[in-house]
């Protein structure tokens, strides 16, 4: 008997593109990229850069993409994942795909995502919800009469599922969240990448590293990461920049900071859809145990689907697409 708001996704990709780590990587292969956007050609001509302006003095740098017909139905504020941005291909195949469906589409990007380091002074970390639910209200005010989704993707995903549930009180009113893969208990996501196949890791350490540099150049006079090849360990590099740069005391309190489990989600009142693949070597599943269940809340689980990919057949066609544009129509 599956559990309470849990069901079953109905992905099967093809036999030869069944593995864990294929699905995870193939979705972010580079010679994929050239394909990706040529179908999202006419979306991204249509697309203008936007600094969202999120209070407090921050900003963060939006790609928005208005819809083609006059009568737009809904926006779709898009949230890439960690050292991901909006021009991350799991992002730009399924909002080019809610736009040539009638949708206002917004790809947001993070603090220091994209090319956005140059805009605020401090560091990004997984814990600055309030910038996020700046950033969304404030895209929201722009016309208060339309509805807004999100959909978020790994950290992303985390991230549309905090801002549903604290963002009432900051008088957003949200219509619908999709969150595919999130990170659930950000303990086991790191566990998982320190302990998994060492390629994901180099590759995240990797990418941080060229992140870190691009905010260094922007802010000379604050930071000087010259030193970062110390750190062969996604853990001992995260609890440098935790007990460092955060007001987080130590690594595990900033780890539970952003988790989902335990209550975090037991005010979400959001119609809510969470999509998890159990054979994703990066979210463990584990998670879900330990998570508050809510009625707005449905937990789908697929078989296959690795970490964001969900490649549904030898072309490189994305399943999420139609995925997402279904889960909002309901």
């Amino acid at each position: 008997m599956p559990e309470t708001g849990t069901i079953r996704s109905h992905f099967a990709p093809p036999a030869l593109l069944r593995g864990r780590h294929l699905q995870s990587i193939l979705a972010g292969w580079p010679p994929r990229r050239p394909l990706v956007k040529r179908r999202a050609k006419e979306f991204l001509e249509a697309s203008t850069d936007v600094i969202v302006d999120c209070g407090e003095g921050v900003r963060l740098l939006s790609h928005q993409t208005p819809a083609m017909q006059s009568n737009r139905r809904s926006l779709a504020v898009f949230i890439h994942g960690w050292e991901g941005s909006a021009d991350s291909m799991y992002i730009l195949s399924a909002a080019s795909r809610l736009w040539r469906d009638g949708y206002d589409v917004c790809r947001l990007n993070l603090r220091d995502h994209g090319n956005s380091h140059h805009l605020n002074e401090k560091l990004f970390h997984s814990c600055r919800l309030r910038e996020a639910i700046g950033a969304v209200v404030s895209l929201q005010q722009r016309d208060p009469n339309q509805s807004l989704n999100l959909v978020g993707f790994s950290l992303g995903g985390n991230f549309a599922l905090r801002i549903a549930a604290d963002g009432p009180s900051a008088g957003l009113k949200l219509k619908q969240v999709v969150a595919i893969c999130p990170v659930l208990d950000p303990v086991q996501t790191l566990d998982a990448l320190e302990n998994g196949w060492v390629g994901y890791k180099s590759y995240y350490i990797k990418k941080w590293r060229k992140s870190l540099a691009k905010k260094m150049h922007a802010f000379p006079d604050l930071y000087n990461f010259s030193d970062l090849t110390q750190f062969r360990s996604l853990r001992d590099m995260t609890d440098h920049f935790v007990t460092t740069y955060t007001e987080f005391p130590d690594l595990h309190t900033y780890l539970r900071g952003y988790a989902l489990t335990g209550s975090r989600l037991a005010e979400l009142d959001v119609p809510s859809t969470m999509l998890l693949a159990e054979d994703d070597p990066v979210i463990p599943i584990a998670g879900l145990k330990n998570m508050a269940r809510v009625p707005s809340l449905t937990v789908e689980r697929s078989t296959f689907g690795g970490h964001c990919g969900f490649l549904a057949n030898y072309r490189m066609r994305s399943w999420l697409d139609e995925y997402v544009l279904r889960a909002l129509q309901v």
